[in-house]
């Protein structure tokens, strides 16, 4: 059974920093297609970042240079670094993985950024 889970997630003020991370278990890991989302109250889920097997990477305008994605193929773990962060970063952060179509999502982590 796959289970992708997110931890990491918590409160901070506008302009600090978190490392979210999500293990995978059940698939092989290194042969999906890896990203992270969000989803802010009243709005829709939204790509925040992807990273290919081939380790390619891709980030919405909103975080280009604030974020960063990785993944650890020996940990089955794919992370996300958060800086600079902003209120409208605020949202809960699903993890996904995605191959040939057939996508795996996280339960999700909360990441709330005062101002």
């Amino acid at each position: 059974q796959v289970s992708l889970v997110e931890s990491g997630g918590g409160l901070v003020q506008a302009g600090g920093s978190l490392r979210l991370s999500c293990v995978s278990t059940g698939l092989t890991f290194s042969i999906y297609n890896m990203a992270w989302y969000r989803q802010a109250p009243g709005k829709q889920r939204e790509m925040v970042a992807t990273i290919s097997i081939t380790r390619i990477t891709n980030y919405s305008d909103s975080v280009k240079g604030r974020f960063i994605i990785g993944r650890n193929n020996v940990e089955s773990t794919v992370y996300l670094e958060m800086n600079n962060l902003k209120a409208e970063d605020t949202g809960t952060y699903y993890c996904n993985a995605e191959r040939t179509g057939t996508q795996y999502w996280g339960q999700g982590t909360q990441v709330t950024v005062s101002s």
